[in-house]
């Protein structure tokens, strides 16, 4: 299938490494442009470097600290410089501190929101003239804890739903512009932040963290965690050419994990 990517000129937040970088390299591949951003520069030349490899796009990065309006500014503004104008926006970020309710004050709900929530929209607000000009896509990443709260993971259970909202009524405001705005959500799939949290849980219940990865992957029918490969394939196709009718979903990729209908 031809994604009709070629030449489209796409922001992708949070896309040194994990999901946002698979994301990023997939896009490359299929021959679209792509900006990589994230606080770490060291990261971003890493990430640069390794995407290029199998590029048929070009590839570029700037330094970003998502929580700050001003660098989302310098971000968009120098994508625009580096590329022209935008076609694709793939917003996604680095998830909230773990923890219950109760671990967490006024400042740890405040930091998780302009990370996680009023990031993606400042950056929608930002390039939603050039969405408009070039019928464009909005992909915004998520958890499936937008369809099924996942255990320790509070900030990250209400401010991702918060997204899920957003997504849906863009997709209703922004239909008669042809900008096609959609959510996808991944379950387990094998990255840093998800070994990580394994590590938590393991840490707090016990429990070995192999013992925490056996009784995830019996909840799992596939029976296996996922690659940020196939995670990233799927949302190459929602922010493509040959996705022209699908708008307003939430997209589980998570091996058919959560049961929810």
């Amino acid at each position: 299938m031809d994604l009709q990517l070629k030449g489209k000129n796409a922001l992708v937040l949070a896309s040194s490494s994990g999901l946002g970088k698979a994301i990023a390299q997939e896009l490359a591949n299929e021959g679209a442009n792509v900006m990589l951003t994230s606080r770490s520069e060291d990261k971003l030349k890493s990430a640069k470097s390794d995407i290029e490899k199998t590029a048929k796009g070009s590839v570029s990065y700037a330094v970003l600290d998502q929580t700050k309006h001003e660098s989302l500014e310098n971000v968009v503004k120098a994508t625009k410089e580096t590329f022209g104008s935008i076609s694709i926006l793939v917003n996604n970020s680095g998830g909230p501190s773990a923890g219950k309710f109760e671990d967490f004050a006024d400042d740890d709900w405040q930091q998780a929101f302009e990370l996680t929530l009023l990031s993606y929209i400042r950056v929608i607000r930002l390039v939603l003239s050039d969405l408009k000009e070039n019928k464009g896509r909005i992909l915004n990443n998520t958890s499936t804890s937008t369809k099924e709260p996942i255990d320790g993971l509070t900030l990250s259970n209400v401010f991702r739903t918060g997204i899920l909202g957003l997504s849906k009524t863009l997709s209703q405001e922004l239909a008669a512009d042809d900008i096609l705005v959609n959510t996808i959500g991944p379950g387990r799939i094998q990255t840093q932040r998800v070994d990580g949290l394994d590590q938590r849980v393991a840490d707090n219940s016990g429990q070995t963290k192999e013992e925490i990865r056996n009784a995830n992957l019996s909840s799992i029918p596939m029976g296996r965690y996922g690659e940020p490969e196939e995670f990233a394939k799927v949302a190459a196709f929602l922010v493509s050419g040959a996705n022209t009718y699908m708008t307003g979903q939430n997209i589980l990729v998570d091996g058919g994990k959560i049961k929810a209908m």
